[in-house]
């Protein structure tokens, strides 16, 4: 698998790179890749949608520098920028055991374990995708998949500073808010540093089942 760091990428640049990678792998002319990679401020939206939480207009949301993408991802509405680490996997999942289930649920631990490292205790919470400190979502999941590999993926928030979730209603769960790493541990964190730990947890854990399976 290659690693891959994009650093600060549009959204439709990145979109393009998964893409290609995504029919490279489907033709096996390369291998399976993990993007870490940073964007401008955006809000996307899910094969669910999700325009109808959108709390302000797109010509204010243009105002603060961000625009409304539609993306082949699961789920709702969610906003990406600066200071949030985004993880793009393109993997095979045909044959992992557990299917896009076990994926959701390797990626999710990916997380957990990543925030524990930096001493933030996150969690599953029953019914809601994604990692979760309490009641704020530290972490949000939606994936594409074609011929069973997968694109899109995950969204982890590290610095405090995330106002761009006040225009949205976060994943189009009433009650929820969102919270970071750097808010949880009391400091700030960087994320370059959030990326290797990401990295190497997700190394960890997915040898781990590629071993189970042989």
């Amino acid at each position: 698998m290659d690693f891959i760091d994009l650093g600060l990428i549009p959204h439709s640049n990145a979109e393009q790179i998964q893409l290609q990678r995504l029919n490279q792998v489907i033709e096996g002319s390369a291998a399976e890749a993990l993007y870490l990679l940073e964007h401008p401020p955006v809000v996307t939206l899910g094969r669910q949608g999700g325009i109808d939480n959108l709390l302000i207009s797109k010509e204010a949301l243009k105002q603060m520098g961000a625009e409304v993408v539609q993306t082949a991802r699961g789920g709702n509405i969610t906003c990406h920028y600066p200071g949030q680490l985004v993880v793009y996997p393109v993997i095979r999942v045909e044959k992992r055991r557990g299917g896009i289930k076990k994926f959701f649920h390797d990626m999710e631990e990916t997380a957990i374990r990543t925030a524990s490292h930096f001493g933030v205790e996150a969690a599953r919470s029953e019914g809601r995708p994604g990692v979760w400190v309490g009641p704020g979502k530290l972490c949000s999941i939606g994936i594409g998949v074609k011929k069973w590999i997968t694109y899109h993926g995950l969204s982890f928030n590290v610095s405090r500073d995330m106002k761009l979730f006040d225009a949205i209603t976060l994943c189009g769960l009433h009650g929820a808010h969102p919270t970071s790493l750097s808010r949880e541990a009391g400091r700030d964190i960087d994320i370059e540093e959030v990326k290797n730990v990401f990295r190497e947890e997700f190394r960890k854990i997915f040898a781990d089942t590629a071993l189970a399976q042989s």
